[in-house]
């Protein structure tokens, strides 16, 4: 179960970017292509920005041509 952080608008918006709070705060997202993390492939573990719950392992990141990160699937099923 994802720990829960509690934390009031003004906290979250001094320890997030503008684009990390609209997207993990506000659902929001950004521009097909223009993240980050299109192009990373760095080895590990991608973790929430917010609680630090692991979601997709390195391993099961692939490019399916929509601009976005996209992972096979999540971490807690990479151990089955």
């Amino acid at each position: 179960m994802p720990k829960t952080v509690e934390k009031t608008d003004a906290e979250w918006r001094a320890v997030l970017t503008p684009l990390q709070y609209a997207v993990t705060r506000k659902r929001g997202t950004e521009r097909a292509y223009s993240g980050e993390w299109v192009g990373t492939r760095d080895p590990g573990v991608y973790s929430c920005i917010c609680c630090g719950t692991p979601l997709f392992a390195s391993t099961e990141k692939f490019d399916a041509g929509t601009g976005w990160p996209v992972w096979t699937r999540s971490e807690e099923h990479t151990s089955e």
